[in-house]
């Protein structure tokens, strides 16, 4: 997948998911910059990793749902990169709420962090991205399916959806394309319980959770020469489930 030279933004990169699209595009001849919401020691381990790696790479603190971070994080890309070949919009959270308790302000935080968010990230960078240019939003496989508990993250990975099919029709002309990856469930570093790893696995038909870099895979894919034609569409990464 032809990602060298690339200068690429990913969105909260310094673990999980996030942290596996990184290393892949980094490790792949990519220029990285990513961001976290604050600065601990996954953000401080990755700085580290990458610095291992051949490249232009930073890890810079923004939250991306505060209107000043994303305008300094963008401005960050212009000055260091000049152009921006790549966006991975992968920063989100997730609780897990009664709806009947689910008040505003808890809904507000997960719907800015998984949608607005990007959307703004988008609409701010758009003076660096030019024809051949690739977004690839990180949504969720419980978009399409719904889940308890979950009703303010699946209508925020739904919308993620929505906002995508249009901004492919809307910015296609531009030659940008915008594309969903959408994860089933991923282990990653933290640590999923005995009974919730063994309904998870009696689901999925491979039996397993996937990985973090299965899901980078796909993304990198996306945002590869190879997938220039695929404009709108969500790929499942989720083992069948």
């Amino acid at each position: 997948m032809h990602v060298s030279g690339k200068k690429v933004l990913v969105t909260g990169g310094s673990r999980g998911i996030g942290r596996a699209v990184v290393l892949g595009l980094a490790r792949a001849g990519a220029d990285v910059i990513t961001c976290s919401r604050s600065e601990n020691e996954f953000a401080t381990g990755l700085a580290a990793e990458l610095k291992e790696i051949p490249g232009e790479h930073h890890v810079v603190r923004a939250d991306v749902t505060s209107a000043d971070d994303v305008a300094a994080l963008i401005d960050e890309c212009r000055v260091r990169f000049g152009r921006l070949d790549a966006i991975v919009n992968n920063a989100g959270v997730i609780s897990h709420v009664p709806f009947a308790e689910l008040d505003l302000d808890e809904w507000r935080r997960v719907v800015d962090s998984n949608l607005t968010a990007a959307a703004r990230i988008i609409q701010a960078a758009l003076p660096l991205l030019g024809a051949g240019a690739s977004v690839v939003n990180v949504g969720s496989r419980v978009a399409t399916v719904g889940i308890p508990l979950r009703a303010h993250y699946t209508a925020a990975k739904s919308g993620l959806i929505g906002l995508t099919r249009s901004l492919a029709k809307e910015l296609g002309p531009r030659g940008i394309r915008i594309n969903v990856v959408a994860p089933g469930p991923i282990q990653t570093e933290t640590e999923t319980p005995p009974a919730v790893l063994q309904r998870y696995q009696s689901m999925i038909p491979l039996g397993r959770l996937g990985r973090p870099d299965e899901i980078a895979t796909a993304v990198q894919f996306l945002a590869s020469d190879q997938a220039s034609f695929i404009n709108g569409e969500v790929l499942n990464v989720d083992g069948g489930i």
